[in-house]
């Protein structure tokens, strides 16, 4: 009996043990989802971006959390608490905008169009597969940041951003084709109806050489009014190839 109770005893105190390892760095209590419930400013069009990147801040506290990085997730958490509870975001931080764009390109990719050459020409290489016949269909995860290459299989860039929804029922994604891969300034718009894929669903492939590729327009604003542009996106798509 006494042996019994003594496990008992063990396995308890063992399983108060553990509880707390475990608790460590909760992610709900930032309470960032109830301060942009709370928060009307932080619901407008104007900060938007700063939601965005709060909750990317907490993404990676839970990646750190999933790493067992606990001490690190909480201080992340708590950087994200000041942040909810702290001044204006537009008021935080340096206004160097010559600095910001270095800290920016330091999160970039860093391959530069053409500069790694690809498998298209390797023996036993697999056909591509149009868009509309790969089954089963592709997730957005799996688009956005793919790598995104020549007919002649040169790097253009990697997809940044996609655009659904359109009444006409052109879709389109948005290619960062500059050194840095950056969306909006070097940015293609690219009808995904034309893309093709990889078998393995690693790369997308546009119906252009490199050559033809680099005459097409740049994505005209960073804005999307270019959406409304009826003109510009007919001209822009009959590029590529034809509906």
């Amino acid at each position: 009996m006494k042996s019994a109770i003594l496990l008992l005893t063990v396995a308890l105190l063992s399983a108060v043990g553990v509880a707390p390892a475990l608790a460590d760095c909760q992610i709900a209590d930032a309470k960032l989802e109830e301060a942009v419930l709370q928060k009307p400013e932080l619901r407008g069009r104007a900060n938007r971006q700063t939601v965005r990147n709060l909750r990317t801040l907490r993404d990676a506290a839970f990646t750190l959390w999933s790493y067992g990085r606990h001490d690190d997730c909480e201080r992340l958490l708590g950087n994200i608490r000041e942040l909810i509870s702290g001044p204006s975001m537009e008021s935080l931080g340096g206004n160097d905008e010559e600095e910001a764009n270095k800290q920016f390109a330091a999160r970039e990719p860093k391959v530069q169009r053409s500069a790694v050459a690809g498998h298209r020409a390797d023996k036993g290489a697999k056909p591509l597969i149009s868009i509309n016949e790969l089954a089963p269909g592709l997730r957005a995860d799996e688009i956005i940041g793919a790598e995104v290459r020549s007919s002649d299989d040169k790097i253009v860039g990697e997809v940044r951003n996609i655009v659904f929804g359109t009444k006409d029922r052109r879709d389109y994604a948005i290619v960062a084709s500059g050194g840095f891969f950056k969306p909006g300034k070097d940015s293609l718009v690219v009808p995904i109806q034309f893309l093709k894929v990889s078998q393995e669903r690693g790369n997308f492939f546009l119906p252009l050489a490199e050559a033809k590729v680099k005459t097409v327009p740049l994505m005209p604003d960073q804005d999307y009014k270019w959406l409304s542009d009826d003109a510009w996106r007919t001209r822009n798509d009959a590029l590529f190839g034809q509906p």
